[in-house]
C-alpha cells in the first residue's frame, strides 16, 4: 500500500447513534434538598409541577384557643427562616430548577398564604415564566383567629404559570365545564380543609401541618393534564399529589426530606386505587373531539328520517331528511348550521346547541346526541 493510498482513503463515518433518554424516576419519591434532586432531572421531561412550598409563616410561639388547648399550627424547621432574603434565594432557586425540567407546554401550580404568595409571584414573574391565572382556595371551614386581632384567614391562593408569554400550555376546558354543571369553572374555588379519614394521624397527632385535601389536586390535575402525564411535586409531604395522580392514571414524582413524610406517603399512595381506563375520560374539548357530522347520528338511528328538530323556545321547526339535510316548515332546505344561520337571518349558528329534539324528559339539544354516539364509539 503506497503513501497516497494511505492518506487519500475516506475514514469510514460511525453510524449515528440515537440519544439515549435518562430515565425518569416515575412514581417515586426522592429523599432529600428538593433543588438537588431536581438538578438531576432531565431538562424538558416534567409534564405538570404542583408545588406546596413553605409559607415561612413566621410565627412568634405557641398559639393558644381561648379554652387554653394547643393550635397544632406550623412550627416544623422547615418552614423557617432567618430572612426575607433567604427565603427569596430559596424561592429562586427551586423555581429556576423547576422551569428548566418543566416541558415547554408545561405549567406550574404554586400555592401559597398571604405571608408568601406575593413574594412566590413576583419570582414567578422574573424567572420568565407567566401567569395564566390566581386562584382562591376558599376554605369553608378555616381556623378562627383564636386573638380577635385579625380577619380569619379563610383562603389560600394558586398559581397557575406557563412557562412563558408565548408558550403553548394543557387546559382541559371542558373537562373543567363538566365538573361545574356545564356552567365554565370560575377562579374562585370552594373546599373545605383535609380532615375526616383523610387527615393523616399518627397517636392523635396530625402527620403534616398544612396537608391539602385531595379534591384539591383532582381539579388541579383534572384541569392540565392526560393520563399518562408526568407530575413533579418538590415539597411532597404526605403524598396528596402522588396519591390523586395515582387515582386518575398520572405518573408522578416526589421529592421530600422528611422521612416520616415519606413513610405516610408511601403507605397512602400504596393504598389507593386508580380509576379505571373507562372513568377517568374526561369530555374532551371542541378542538380535540372527534369530528362527527349530524349525518352519522341519522345514519347509526340516533335520529331517524322524518323526526322533527326545533328550536329551545319552538319557534322555528324542521324535518330531518335521509341524507341529514333539515327541511323547514316554510320550504327552506340546509344542513343544521346553515338552516339555524338563515332562519335567525344570522351570520353564523352553532347547530348542535340550536337544534332540539323531544326526548321522554323535554327538548334535548341534538349534542346531546352526539356526546352519547362519541362515548360509545370511543371508549
Amino acid at each position: 500500500m503506497g503513501l497516497i493510498d494511505t492518506i487519500a482513503r475516506p475514514r469510514a463515518k460511525k453510524a449515528a447513534e440515537p440519544a439515549v433518554q435518562p430515565v425518569l424516576p416515575l412514581d417515586q419519591i426522592l429523599r432529600g434538598d428538593c433543588i438537588e434532586r431536581m438538578k438531576a432531572l432531565p431538562s424538558n421531561s416534567i409534564d405538570m409541577i404542583f408545588a406546596d412550598p413553605p409559607y415561612n409563616l413566621q410565627l412568634g410561639g405557641e398559639l393558644y384557643r381561648p379554652d387554653g388547648s394547643h393550635v397544632d399550627a406550623v412550627t416544623d424547621d422547615w418552614d423557617k427562616f432567618d430572612t426575607f432574603a433567604a427565603y427569596d434565594r430559596f424561592t429562586r432557586a427551586w423555581l429556576k430548577e423547576a422551569r428548566r425540567i418543566l416541558k415547554d407546554d408545561g405549567s406550574l401550580w404554586v400555592i401559597g398564604s398571604y405571608h408568601n404568595i406575593f413574594r412566590v409571584g413576583a419570582a414567578v414573574q422574573d424567572l420568565g415564566y407567566w401567569i395564566l391565572n390566581d386562584i382562591v382556595w376558599r376554605k369553608t371551614n378555616p381556623m378562627p383567629n383564636f386573638r380577635g386581632t385579625r380577619f380569619t384567614n379563610a383562603h389560600e391562593t394558586l398559581i397557575w404559570a406557563s412557562k412563558g408569554e408565548k408558550a403553548k400550555y394543557h387546559f382541559n376546558y371542558r373537562a373543567m365545564k363538566t365538573l361545574n354543571d356545564e356552567l365554565q369553572m370560575r377562579s374562585d374555588w370552594e373546599f373545605p380543609t383535609c380532615g375526616g379519614t383523610e387527615r393523616l394521624k399518627k397517636n392523635g397527632t396530625k402527620v403534616h401541618p398544612t396537608q391539602k385535601p385531595e379534591a384539591l389536586l383532582y381539579r388541579i390535575l383534572l384541569a392540565c393534564t392526560e393520563p399518562g402525564d408526568v407530575v413533579l411535586d418538590p415539597f411532597f409531604g404526605t403524598g396528596t399529589t402522588g396519591a390523586v395522580a395515582k387515582r386518575l392514571g398520572r405518573s408522578w414524582i416526589g421529592i421530600d426530606r422528611e422521612g416520616d413524610y415519606i413513610e405516610a406517603a408511601h403507605e397512602r399512595i400504596e393504598a389507593a386505587l386508580p380509576l379505571d381506563e373507562s372513568a377517568i375520560r374526561t369530555m374532551m374539548s371542541p378542538r380535540t373531539q372527534p369530528k362527527v357530522a349530524f349525518g352519522v347520528l341519522v345514519e347509526n338511528a340516533y335520529l331517524t328520517p322524518g323526526t322533527v328538530l326545533t328550536d329551545s323556545k319552538r319557534r322555528w321547526r324542521a324535518t330531518i331528511r335521509a341524507d341529514g339535510s333539515l327541511l323547514s316548515d316554510c320550504g327552506t332546505i340546509g344542513s343544521i348550521h346553515k338552516l339555524g344561520s338563515t332562519l335567525q337571518n344570522a351570520p353564523a349558528c352553532n347547530g348542535w346547541s340550536f337544534w332540539h329534539y323531544e326526548s321522554e324528559k323535554g327538548l334535548k339539544p341534538i349534542d346531546d346526541l352526539r356526546q352519547t354516539y362519541l362515548l360509545a364509539t370511543t371508549v
